[in-house]
């Protein structure tokens, strides 16, 4: 049982955990502030374009309930905005990162010829001038 606790207090107390908790908190109020948005401006804006229609107020009636199809229409706004909000914001971080490989552009070294390798290259150039005289 001692082991297990263990375990978990090491994963827990991992960075990765904490950043994600960190994110899912952003990630809930940046929920509120998009339904905000979808429901306080994008919504009226719409229905004003379309002629005065609330679409909070859709609803198709069967006997005694009502679809709400107009809440479902706001749903898949909210989802809409979230998921390209989401989809620029790592386009974003994934050309910095990009970007950042690109500025600084690994050259290769040029290897430094050992002594061997210059008595070889100087021993060659002889050889080379013998056999043209």
């Amino acid at each position: 049982m001692r082991k297990i606790w263990g375990d978990f207090k090491n994963f827990a107390i991992k960075g990765n955990v904490l950043d994600m908790a960190v994110g899912v908190i952003i990630g809930g109020a940046f929920g509120k502030i998009v339904t905000s948005l979808v429901n306080d401006l994008l919504m009226p804006l719409f229905g004003v374009l379309l002629g005065g229609i609330d679409f909070s107020d859709l609803q198709y009636p069967i006997r005694d309930s009502n679809i709400m199809y107009g809440m479902f229409l706001q749903s898949i706004v909210d989802f809409l905005i979230i998921s390209f909000s989401i989809f620029l914001f790592i386009r974003s971080l994934s050309r910095l990162k990009g970007h950042h490989k690109e500025e600084e552009p690994e050259e290769p070294e040029e290897p430094t010829p050992t002594n061997e390798e210059i008595l070889l290259t100087e021993i060659r150039d002889l050889l080379k001038e013998d056999r043209t005289k």
